[in-house]
């Protein structure tokens, strides 16, 4: 048994020694292996000999060889003389930061931060790595300024505590507002820090402090992109930028800055406009587009430069809305009556006098406000009355020619140009209109009237031209009746004249009889004709004038027969004389009644005439009703 544990011993030391070699190796010669994806974290269990047996006080890691946390770490590799029991080595995986964050540090060992600041400056420490030159070198305990970036680091997270956060990503068309949290206290005066260069938009936020940075509010902003931001350092607020749309320009009033000098002069004395950069309104306003404004150290008041519509109505407002406030203008007029009517007032403020207007009112609201709806309500509410309700309305024009010429006259001296005054909707009062309304109808009525009387008088006239139209062809037949009629008794006169002639010897009487008896005829015809003529004329004019000419029509026709009846027995006795006139008419009287006077054969006597003779036969000849026959067979 002996030889055999002889032979085998050595072999059974050998495998003995593989097992526990580390263990031997590490008892023995105070070897330590650290793995490639490790760092070794050392703790000094105790110091045999030497100066640094212990720590100062308010220390917890060692930089000198000081019993306790050491500060120097172990990278990967082998390592003697580390000895079980003086060492205790703990295997720590390194520190990984990945893409898209950064890593906050905060040491828990190192001197103290100085009262007023909260983080503890850069010291060169290889990114923290090398934690005996952090605190050899000043570094302080607490949060630190700077940050690890993605990477993998050998970090002794004895004295350092790592944690993540995102890196800070501002959007397009945005604008990152910064606020620190760290740094000098901000000049009396002032609501942000004066401007620091060089700190690569607060990246480097150890250069921002060396520089003499503020804390609080700073007037730089950061644009669009992807920034390592130590959130223990920088608030950061995203807000969209300013934008001044077409049509606008953009008035800047810095709330910080140098007190500039005022531009405006001696006249204007409304605000200061000062230069650029300065504290004050901004001579020069900004035009249409995209700006990284700070809107918690300035202010950019939109100024319209287009002509601008403002609406005193209940029911409409433009798209700016600032006459959303205003509403119809209700008036009282000089006999009483309260009415309304609705105003549009069209503006024009030039870029160069934005400034201006915005340095006098602060904005475009309180100059509609302020000025244009008391200017406008007060001088058409004065102007009413001046003047009743319907001399308002029937001089409408007059009145918004006079309105524009005055307000124009008033927006001149608040640098306002006025392009037009408008006069809209006039609502009187209803009582009123109906009034006004029914006066026009009866005036439109009363034309209507006039016009249908001025048509019937018209339909009259025509009528009587037509009725008198329609009669000229009986008064042409008359009056050609007439002219045949004289015609005739003028042949019939010349032929008993021709008679007369011929016979004038042996039957004077009966001829001279004859003559005178279709004389009397044709005058009595020709009296007849004239008569029923001015009877046709008198008619039509009759009808046309209505029955008030009748009765002188018949009058005139009486007249007229009685005339030409008198003139024709005035013939008669002129020419038989009136002994024998008077006898020819008896004699035509008895005759009509067939009374037979006188015996068929007359004997003469001494005292008859031949004329006599003559007459007596012709009286037998009427008297006798019965035509004598013809005795030739």
């Amino acid at each position: 048994m002996e030889n055999v544990f002889a032979n085998y011993g050595w072999i059974l030391i050998v495998l003995l020694s593989i097992v526990f070699y580390k263990f031997i190796l590490r008892f023995i010669f105070g070897m330590v292996i650290v793995p490639e994806d490790k760092i070794g974290l050392v703790t000094k269990k105790f110091v045999l000999f030497g100066e640094h047996k212990e720590l100062p006080d308010g220390r917890i890691i060692a930089t000198l060889g000081e019993a306790g946390f050491q500060a120097k770490t172990l990278a990967p590799g082998l390592y003697f003389w580390k000895w079980v029991w003086q060492y205790e080595i703990t295997m720590s995986p390194f520190t990984i930061i990945p893409e898209g964050k950064i890593g906050l540090v905060m040491a828990k060992d190192g001197s103290e931060i100085p009262t007023g600041n909260i983080l503890g400056k850069d010291v060169e420490s290889d990114n923290f790595q090398d934690a005996s030159n952090f605190l050899l070198n000043g570094g302080q305990r607490g949060r630190q300024t700077t940050y690890i970036t993605a990477g993998s680091y050998r970090i002794n997270t004895l004295l350092f505590q790592i944690s993540t956060t995102d890196m800070v990503r501002i959007q397009e068309s945005m604008v990152g507002i910064i606020t620190t949290l760290d740094g000098r206290p901000i000049d009396a005066g002032q609501i942000a820090g004066k401007n620091i260069d060089g700190h690569n938009n607060f990246q480097d936020f150890d250069t921002f402090l060396n520089s003499g940075g503020n804390r609080g509010l700073q007037p730089q902003v950061i644009l669009a992109g992807s920034y390592n931001l130590n959130p223990w350092a920088i608030q950061i607020e995203e807000t969209p930028m300013t934008e001044i749309p077409i049509g606008f320009v953009g008035v800047v009033i810095s709330y910080i800055g140098s007190e500039g000098h005022d531009l405006t002069g001696i006249d204007f004395k409304h605000g200061n406009i000062v230069e650029k950069g300065s504290k004050g309104v901004w001579l020069e306003p900004l035009g249409p587009g995209k700006y990284p404004v700070n809107k918690y150290i300035m202010k950019v008041e939109l100024v319209p430069t287009t002509n601008l519509v403002l609406n005193w109505a209940s029911a409409r407002s433009e798209a700016h809305d600032l006459d959303k406030n205003l509403s119809t203008i209700t008036v009282r007029s000089k006999d009483g009556f309260p009415f309304n009517l609705d105003v549009a007032q069209i503006i024009h403020v030039p870029t160069t006098e934005a400034p201006k207007v915005i340095a006098r009112f602060g904005n475009m609201v309180n100059l509609v406000s302020q000025v244009l709806e008391p200017t406008i309500g007060n001088y058409f509410r004065n102007s009413a009355q001046d003047s009743d309700v319907i001399a308002f309305l029937s001089t409408r024009k007059e009145r918004q020619e006079s309105a524009k010429a005055h307000i124009k006259k008033v927006l001149d001296e608040y640098n306002v140009n006025a392009v037009d005054t408008l006069i809209g909707d006039i609502v009187p009062p209803e009582s009123l209109m109906k009034t006004l309304t029914d006066r026009k109808l009866a005036e439109e009525q009363k034309v209507t009237y006039d016009t249908q009387k001025r048509a019937q008088e018209t339909r009259q006239g025509m009528e009587k031209e037509t009725a008198i139209a329609d009669m000229q062809k009986d008064i042409v037949k008359a009056q050609q009746s007439v002219e045949i009629a004289e015609r005739t008794a003028s042949a019939t006169v010349k032929k008993a004249e021709g008679d007369a002639a011929g016979v004038k010897l042996a039957v004077g009487a009966e001829a001279e009889a004859t003559k005178l008896r279709a004389y009397a005829e044709a005058e009595s015809t020709k009296a007849r004709a004239q008569a029923d003529s001015e009877a046709i004329k008198l008619k039509a004019s009759a009808q046309a004038e209505q029955i008030s000419l009748t009765g002188s029509a018949e009058a005139g026709k009486i007249l007229a027969i009685g005339k030409s009846t008198a003139e024709a027995y005035e013939l008669a006795v002129s020419a038989l004389g009136g002994e024998n006139f008077t006898k020819y008419k008896i004699t035509e009287e008895l005759a009509k009644g067939h009374i037979k006077l006188i015996p068929d054969v007359l004997i003469g006597g001494n005292g008859g005439s031949a004329m006599d003779g003559l007459l007596g036969l012709k009286l037998m000849e009427m008297m006798d009703p019965k035509p004598k026959e013809d005795k030739t067979e």
